[in-house]
């Protein structure tokens, strides 16, 4: 009996080498069976999960697909760029000496993703840092271009947006033939600051358009108020522009001359039609500024009494006006003239006034607090009055309306409609202008000195009084020139224009009641 059961045994089990060949191909079998069981069981643990997740789990989950989902899109774009590679291929647990060789083998026929594999593994050491520059051959940037040192500037980073119109010429050079000779002296004047002030640049730009367009002659087979303001005023104006930026009254008159060309009937003659905008140019000149001028300046005197000290800060032309006006009129008072550097404005003023026999003090912006000790009042001229109320002025003004208002002194803003703008100014950052960086360095002049005083100077001396002249080879140093700041309008009292006397809020109301007034003239 047990014989026959030791034969049937024998006979059902396979031969020693058969059976070893059978498990090793039974085993990958038996794998994916187990595999595909634990699949089936996760995918149901899944599903009961779900069943039972809570709204916060369910989004927190939500939230981590969300983020692994940018994080691909983040690589794939990376990828694109040739900033990222293929992580390196590992080999697996419990593979061979011999699998590793072959995916060796296969990775270099391969060809770029072997180096990207390899710049991978490099990367793996040194961290993963961004790659800057051009890509080279493979999408790997040289060592070199890596790790350039950024420039040296010696433009102060947050203004760094006005640096772009602060560059301004001094020669003639890639000028359009189009521009007239008036403008090209007109732009080196503004770049030199001989023609400075809102008013004398609006006038100054308004009498060289008027000579551009005597000269002017209309091409064939075209209209004068077609091609004259496209064509022939645009350069001109951007001539202007690469020299200094234009000012808000400059940019109102530019604005009312391109409507009225723009209105001329064509079938009126060449020489009618430039007659024509030249009388109205004069007549924009004489009403908007010059007659404006005279308006406030009858308003502005009644508001100067007797005995009473006036501040006054840099120099505006309608403030010295309005001064001249009271002084001739019997009025008598003293008028104290705050001035800064570079430009030195206030001297100008403090001329004319001493020539005409007023009273005259002379302080830096720095002893503003000590002119507005007995002050009675304050008058100041503006660049532009902003839609907010709030005044654009001269670089120091707002440090003077500031004293004063604490002072419970009264500011007053001479101003006329022509610098009336709806744009809104909130600081001095976004909307200023800046100067060249070397008007705050003095010039070096020779001034004779005593031999006594002279031999008692020693080198200590002479490495104070040394000037900033190589400033832009000093390391860690910059200098910053701006024009212009911006006043509350808390600070400022009242504005006085030709339209009469209105407090800062009122300055969108007059600005398009004047706006409405240009268009029908």
């Amino acid at each position: 009996m047990s014989k026959a059961v030791g034969e049937a045994e024998k006979a059902t089990t396979p031969p020693t080498q058969n059976g070893s060949a059978d498990k090793a191909a039974g085993a990958p079998n038996k794998e994916k069976t187990q595999k595909a069981e634990a699949g089936k069981k996760d995918e149901g643990a899944a599903g009961g999960d779900d069943k039972k997740i809570s709204g916060a789990e369910l989004k927190k989950q939500k939230q981590a697909e969300k983020a692994a989902r940018r994080e691909k899109e983040k690589a794939d774009r990376m990828a694109q760029l040739g900033q990222t590679a293929a992580p390196p291929q590992t080999p697996a647990k419990g593979a061979k000496g011999g699998d590793v060789k072959k995916g060796g083998e296969t990775a270099q026929k391969g060809g770029p993703a072997q180096g990207q594999a390899q710049h991978k593994k490099g990367q793996s050491q040194g961290g993963n840092l961004p790659m800057r520059g051009k890509p080279g051959p493979g999408g790997v940037v040289p060592m070199t271009q890596q790790h350039q040192p950024q420039r040296k500037t010696k433009e102060v980073g947050l203004f760094g947006h006005l640096y772009t119109s602060a560059s301004k010429k001094n020669t003639m050079e890639g000028v359009s033939k189009e521009v007239h000779p008036a403008v090209l002296a007109l732009g080196l004047q503004m770049s030199s600051f001989t023609v400075c002030g809102s008013n004398a640049r609006c006038v100054a730009m308004l009498l060289a358009f008027k000579k551009a367009i005597q000269d002017y002659q209309t091409p064939h087979n075209t209209s004068l108020a077609r091609h004259l303001t496209s064509h022939y005023l645009s350069p001109q104006i951007d001539y202007l522009k690469s020299h200094r930026p234009i000012s808000v009254s400059m940019g109102n008159a530019i604005r009312w001359l391109k409507d009225l060309i723009i209105k001329i009937d064509p079938d009126m003659p060449e020489a009618s039609a430039k007659e024509d905008i030249c009388t109205a140019i004069d007549t924009f000149i004489r009403e908007r500024i010059t007659v404006a001028d005279t308006a406030i300046a009858a308003t502005a005197c009644a508001k100067i009494r007797n005995n009473t000290t006036i501040v006054t800060y840099a120099k505006s032309s309608i403030v010295e006006k309005t001064l001249l006006h009271a002084w001739a009129s019997g009025t008598r008072f003293k008028v104290v003239v705050v001035d800064s550097r570079p430009l030195f404005e206030g001297r100008n003023l403090v001329r004319r006034l001493a020539n005409a026999g007023i009273p005259v003090s002379y302080l830096m912006a720095a002893a503003a607090p000590h002119a507005l000790k007995d002050a009675d009042l304050v008058l100041l001229g503006a660049h532009a009055m902003m839609a907010n109320g709030r005044l654009y002025s001269r670089v120091g003004t707002a440090a003077v309306a500031m004293l004063a208002h604490f002072r419970d002194i009264p500011v007053i803003v001479l101003c006329e409609s022509i610098k009336f703008t709806d744009r809104v100014a909130l600081d001095s950052i976004v909307l200023n202008e800046v100067a060249p960086a070397e008007q705050l360095i003095p010039v070096s002049k020779s001034v004779p000195i005593p031999a006594a005083i002279d031999a008692k100077k020693d080198d200590k001396d002479e490495d104070s009084q040394a000037k900033l002249e190589n400033w832009r080879d000093m390391p860690n140093l910059q200098l910053l020139n701006i024009l212009y700041d911006v006043t509350p309008a808390e600070y400022v009292n009242m504005v006085i224009t030709e339209y009469g006397s209105l407090p800062p809020s009122s300055v969108p109301v007059v600005h398009r009641i004047s706006t409405e007034r240009d268009v029908r003239l």
